[in-house]
């Protein structure tokens, strides 16, 4: 998950504070309140009959899609990165023009199955390169509108259900800007946080349910409704709370924040709770210093624990990887010239990788516009393909109940051919 502390960028700590503040504060039609770490919001209701799983992996600070998906073929490529450009022949499954990054070793079984993908050149459709107002912008997808409601929140919005369960940040206690809304969504850092506060016997826990219950049970308004609910799914959930996460079929996760926020992702999913879309967050991709080579550096160093917790991922679903899509996303690019500490600013053009159920893979989706200097936008990849196109092919996929004109609001998406 992201830590304010070790990001290169001060927009980006700033941009950070800033959101979490923000979130904070509840306005009336969209209350959020806290029963020890659980953050709910306004009502709940029946989940729904849909089994299909869509995990969200944000990869806070501004990814390099460059590094990820690379443009070997391309010779503006290693000319504007002559300290940490990716020989062709160090890169994985490589075509005339993209390869993967060494790093993503684990994951070349799926994307020689078929089961992992990527599209390039995707972004905004203007540049914006102040973290926060970009994470707002990707998260919210309805520019222009003056209804604060994130993405995710109009997906299950759409599709029915009411739970707050049917929409999950993991690793977390704030809801982000995607899950942001009306509908009722859940946010919690840890599931064994799913709980009241205070002693956590029978006896207690009974107790100090009465006792609240007594507060806000009459409670008006958003407030109580929002109590009321956070008293509801934590009994819901109690198993899901009680529970010990234990990987399935061998997987092993890395031992880190990220690691811990997906595993708990599969313990979730297993558990059959309802939950359809799943937000994480991973941090780490500012990267305005020592981004590296392929054996070394912060790029190699993030790439290595992505790989490997999404390996362990989807070995430790099993079957249940038959109704479960990952999709990354980033709030945008580097540049594609290094500056003078080897490392990349703020940029535009980004590519971003779908991984599962329902993934058309093996190859990398989208058009690409070139690195020749007329080619580039104020020096940075241009998009070709608007970021909700992707959503949309998956949303469309995965959730065909869902009406994707809703979602995604006064947007016509292009066809993309990533999803089945």
């Amino acid at each position: 998950m992201l830590d304010d502390d070790t990001c290169a960028c001060a927009d980006f700590r700033a941009s950070r504070r800033t959101f979490l503040r923000g979130a904070a504060v509840a306005g009336a039609a969209m209350a959020t309140t806290t029963m020890g770490d659980v953050f709910t919001q306004t009502a709940y209701g029946a989940t729904a009959a849909n089994p299909n799983v869509l995990v969200v992996l944000s990869l806070r600070g501004g990814a390099d899609g460059l590094s990820i998906v690379v443009p070997h073929g391309d010779p503006g490529y290693a000319a504007a990165r002559r300290r940490i450009a990716i020989p062709g022949s160090q890169l994985l499954e490589a075509d005339a023009m993209f390869g993967l990054h060494p790093a993503l070793a684990p994951l070349r079984p799926m994307w020689r199955a078929g089961t992992f993908g990527a599209v390039q050149a995707v972004g905004l459709p203007a540049p914006k390169r102040s973290h926060f107002d970009a994470m707002e912008a990707v998260e919210d997808a309805d520019p222009g509108s003056p209804e604060r409601r994130g993405w995710i929140n109009r997906v299950v919005g759409n599709i029915g259900g009411g739970a707050p369960e049917q929409a999950v940040q993991l690793g977390q206690p704030m809801v982000p800007t995607s899950l942001y809304g009306p509908a009722a969504t859940l946010s919690v850092t840890e599931l064994d946080r799913l709980r009241l506060p205070g002693p956590t016997d029978v006896e207690s826990v009974r107790m100090h349910r009465q006792a609240y219950a007594a507060v806000w049970d009459d409670a008006p308004g958003p407030l109580g409704l929002a109590a009321r609910s956070a008293l509801s799914t934590t009994a819901r959930l109690r198993s899901l709370a009680t529970t010990p996460v234990q990987p399935q079929h061998g997987a092993s996760y890395p031992s880190s924040d990220l690691g811990r926020a997906v595993a708990e992702t599969a313990a979730t999913i297993r558990a059959q709770i309802g939950a359809q879309v799943i937000t994480v967050e991973c941090g780490g991709w500012d990267m305005h210093t020592g981004v590296g080579t392929s054996d070394d550096g912060q790029m190699r160093i993030r790439l290595d624990e992505l790989a490997a917790t999404l390996a362990a991922f989807f070995t430790d679903l099993g079957t249940l990887s038959a109704q479960v899509t990952v999709v990354t996303i980033s709030e945008f690019g580097r540049r594609v010239v290094e500056n003078g500490n080897a490392g990349l600013d703020h940029g535009y053009g980004n590519a971003m990788l779908v991984l599962g159920a329902g993934v058309r893979g093996g190859e990398v989706h989208g058009t690409w516009p070139g690195l020749r200097e007329a080619a580039l936008l104020d020096g940075d990849l241009d998009v070709t393909t608007d970021y909700r196109s992707v959503l949309a092919d998956v949303v469309r996929s995965r959730f065909p109940e869902a009406n994707v004109s809703e979602v995604f609001p006064d947007f016509r998406p292009e066809a993309v051919g990533v999803m089945r």
